[in-house]
């Protein structure tokens, strides 16, 4: 069983609020929307009206969906405060559309006994096109004794939470000094795997063979000059 109220130390970030589907949108709501928001724009209660600028029937309100989107928000967050909210419409509402209005957390936080969760909503049509989205920050109190200390006039309950935003990674844990060793072995290792391997020296050249001198015969001895008589 969930708790009556919801409580700070009960949420996580990344639960999910449960799915709520709506019941088509059908004229008799559009017309009873109008007169509680006192809105009666033609375009969303005269069928006339509305074809004659060339649109296939009346529309509906984009705050429609928005309205769906708070009950999701209150039935799902008992006892919690909404101290911001804000949507985006991206895509129009049309009489027969069935809305299903989904949620989950998406950041918490605390600090100075005050605890803030904040949610991710949006809702989808039968299509499951998107329809509207948007984003609300909830204030609530830390637990059941947390909210008694606040009924009788007590100093609140400080548990300082930092940010949990589902969109930042939680921070790696410290590797421990083996680690950190093995690892630089690990490094080391890759480097000198890396290191191309060393060809061998080739061999030295042989010295060039120096060439034979060829021994030179001796000169012919010249032949005396005859003498004339």
């Amino acid at each position: 069983m969930p708790p009556r109220k919801l409580y700070f130390e009960n949420v996580r970030v990344g639960d999910e609020l449960p799915a709520m589907a709506k019941s088509p949108i059908d004229r008799v709501q559009l017309s009873r929307y109008a007169a509680a928001t006192n809105d009666y724009n033609p375009l969303n209660i005269d069928e006339l009206q509305a074809k004659a600028i060339g649109m296939p029937s009346v529309v509906s309100p984009s705050t429609l969906g928005l309205g769906f989107l708070g009950q999701l928000v209150t039935d799902w967050a008992r006892g919690g405060q909404v101290k911001k909210a804000a949507a985006r419409f991206t895509r129009m509402l049309w009489p027969g559309d069935t809305l299903v209005c989904k949620g989950r957390v998406s950041d918490r936080w605390g600090e100075g006994g005050r605890y803030h969760v904040e949610l991710d909503v949006w809702a989808e049509n039968q299509k499951g096109e998107l329809v509207v989205r948007g984003n609300v920050t909830l204030k609530v109190f830390y637990s059941f004794e947390d909210e008694t200390r606040f009924r009788t006039g007590q100093p609140p309950l400080i548990v300082n939470v930092p940010r949990e935003s589902i969109l930042v990674a939680p921070p790696a844990p410290a590797a421990s000094p083996a680690g950190k060793v093995s690892a630089a072995k690990g490094k080391v290792s890759a480097k000198d795997s890396r290191k191309p391997e060393k060809k061998p020296a080739k061999k030295a050249a042989k010295p060039a063979k120096a060439p034979k001198a060829k021994a030179k015969k001796p000169a012919k001895a010249a032949k005396p000059a005859k003498r004339k008589k």
